[in-house]
């Protein structure tokens, strides 16, 4: 009877272990360069060049490069919890709002953020990231409006080596 009882906790076991390691969060960590012939570049938007993610626990710190748009490149860090909590930091002396949580049906990692902008409004940003291990790819899929103009499109990102 002990054997049995021990072969059917062992049976359970493996599955349950099995089951909580298949519905691991993705992996984002990395430097992340922007692929343009694979993007999809709403006009009027900031372009992502470059993003350097680190996930820590329930913290997730990233190094964003941003195309100007007058040929310069624009960096901000920020540092965010995964649980849904605003946080504020200033860009291009500008007020940015961000909260950061994870899509537990798709594993993905969703990004809204809300920047005041100088005279043009609040520009409003809802990013879902999701990561594709076999090519190396981060993709983020977003949606942006800003007064009441919304655009959408999508970020291919290869893994830097």
């Amino acid at each position: 009877m002990k054997k049995t009882a021990l072969i059917v906790f062992t049976m359970v076991f493996a599955i349950v272990s099995s089951i909580q390691s298949s519905a691991q969060k993705a992996d984002f960590n990395g430097s992340w360069k922007l692929d343009m012939t694979k993007s999809t570049l709403p006009e009027y938007t900031p372009v992502l060049l470059q993003i350097d993610v680190q996930i820590k626990g329930d913290s997730l710190l990233t190094q964003r490069h941003y195309d100007t748009g007058d040929g310069q490149v624009y960096p901000f860090t920020e540092n965010l919890t995964l649980d849904g909590k605003d946080y504020n930091i200033t860009i291009y002396e500008m007020p940015r709002k961000s909260k950061a949580s994870w899509a537990e049906q798709s594993g993905s990692l969703v990004v809204e953020s809300t920047t005041t902008t100088n005279g043009s409004g609040d520009f409003i940003s809802k990013e879902e990231w999701k990561t594709n291990v076999a090519d190396k790819t981060l993709i983020i899929s977003f949606k942006n409006s800003i007064e009441g103009q919304e655009s959408t499109g999508l970020f291919l990102l290869n893994k830097v080596e």
